[in-house]
């Protein structure tokens, strides 16, 4: 059970990682760009093959899936609305965006936690983790963790906060992880189904409106082929994990 936690909390560790690079080393903008371009290349293809093709194949009810989606997309949408109203988005500039951490944030607690779930659930169903998923989870977060920190950091958050927001979010990625071990195993399979095509609209949501943005403004075009390597790694990932 407590391996359950380890692999969550593992896959999850590159928040932490990324919280570090944006707060310690100059990063620069272009590559920043790119770094979250490919991180969008494998959360697209962990969407399509991890969560939302996975979805359908436990239940085999399309109306199922699309309710997970809608609901996981409108939740990251009127969120994401809530904090714009609050004032955590600001205007973008050539400086950055403020307000962008706050919903990459939103977007990452909100994918993280069920991918962590499932992460403890391919132990219980396979007793083996799914390499693709975790090495996936792994490569997504890091540009989102680094884009997050460097716009909370612009919202004067310090670097000591940042550091315990993300070290809390792993350990409770770990702990879903442990959850989905411990619990999903015997859940219906409409829960389930519902658990990660959820996951799969709100990070969807998350990428359009965020991250996809984010990564052409500061490194062009070059992020489309970029975006198509890291969609081409992660496939290959989850081909490898699924034969």
């Amino acid at each position: 059970m407590f391996t359950a936690f380890l692999w969550g909390l593992g896959a999850a560790a590159s928040l932490l990682l990324g919280a570090v690079l944006a707060g310690y080393v100059k990063i620069p903008r272009r590559l920043l760009g790119l770094i979250m371009a490919f991180g969008v290349g494998v959360l697209i293809s962990a969407i399509s093959f991890e969560l939302a093709e996975e979805a359908f194949a436990v239940v085999r009810e399309g109306w199922m899936v699309a309710g997970g989606l809608a609901a996981g997309a409108l939740t990251f949408f009127f969120g994401n609305m809530l904090i714009d109203k609050m004032g955590g988005r600001k205007h973008r500039t050539l400086e950055g965006d403020a307000g962008s951490g706050t919903a990459i944030l939103l977007g990452t607690v909100m994918d993280s936690i069920p991918e962590s779930i499932v992460i403890g659930l391919a132990l219980v169903q396979g007793g083996s983790i799914s390499l693709a998923m975790v090495v996936a989870v792994f490569l997504s977060n890091l540009p989102e963790a680094i884009s997050a920190t460097v716009g909370l950091l612009k919202s004067n958050w310090s670097k000591i906060k940042v550091l315990a927001l993300w070290a809390s979010v792993a350990v409770a990625a770990g702990a879903a992880s442990l959850v989905g071990f411990a619990f999903f195993d015997s859940a219906p399979p409409a829960t389930l189904a519902f658990t990660l095509s959820f996951a799969a609209g709100g990070l969807l949501t998350m990428i359009a409106d965020s991250m996809m943005p984010e990564a052409f403004r500061d490194s062009g075009r070059l992020v489309g082929l970029v975006t198509t390597c890291g969609f081409g790694l992660a496939f290959l990932l989850s081909m490898v994990g699924g034969s």
